[in-house]
């Protein structure tokens, strides 16, 4: 049987992640909630969640001793990264007065802003909280049967910004249009949380455990 590790690392309802995946894999696929480097190097597929603060999430993630494991996982195999899990696969976030993040791909992380506002001048809330459109950028299989411009759920106050169009598959518009979806070969990871988004959240974590990492 196929494995695939959840990254526990102390951030986030993590809990949540483990059961929208059960729920999809029908019990085909073995789901494993774990803060340990060598079981995410064995399983077959990873899924990197988290919330919180960036200087946290990257101090929890050395003290758990992950940043190999995850970074290997990310090269090599179905890799799933989900809201803080996707910001600090990038270079460097803004948070806490700016945070070295994995490094992994091109980009920064930056704050909405105490006056975010739409393109009327109405000020947006910021944390960015609930639901909001993805349009797919490009194809990909992560988006087999799910809607372009399809609704998820998000909650966030920083933005991925890249200029790395080529990692693009998927944008939202809060106030000014903003990455919320990206991939390269064997990885992609997204800013709203598919485990909080109803249908469509589960079906593209049921896309991505048949996914075998090809684009």
């Amino acid at each position: 049987m196929q494995s695939i590790a959840v990254v526990d690392y102390g951030m986030g309802n993590l809990r949540s992640v483990v059961n929208a995946l059960e729920v999809v894999c029908e019990g085909s696929q073995r789901v494993t909630l774990t803060s340990d480097a060598a079981r995410i190097g064995e399983a077959d597929r990873v899924v990197f969640p988290g919330q919180g603060a960036a200087a946290d999430c990257m101090r929890a993630i050395d003290d758990f001793g992950l940043r190999n494991a995850i970074l290997g996982a990310a090269r090599d195999r179905p890799f799933l990264g989900i809201c803080m899990g996707m910001q600090v696969l990038i270079d460097r976030s803004e948070e806490n007065r700016g945070v070295d993040c994995l490094g992994l791909l091109r980009g920064r992380v930056r704050y909405f802003g105490d006056s975010h506002r739409d393109s009327s001048g109405v000020k947006l809330k910021v944390p960015h909280m609930g639901w909001n459109r993805v349009e797919q950028f490009r194809q990909h299989p992560l988006w087999d049967s799910i809607d372009d411009g399809s609704r998820f759920y998000f909650v966030h106050s920083y933005y991925l910004d890249t200029e790395d169009s080529g990692l693009i598959v998927g944008e939202t518009d809060y106030g000014l249009r903003f990455t919320s979806a990206i991939a390269r070969d064997n990885l992609f990871a997204l800013q709203c949380h598919p485990e909080k988004s109803a249908a469509t959240g589960l079906r593209l974590l049921r896309n991505f455990v048949a996914w075998d990492g090809r684009p």
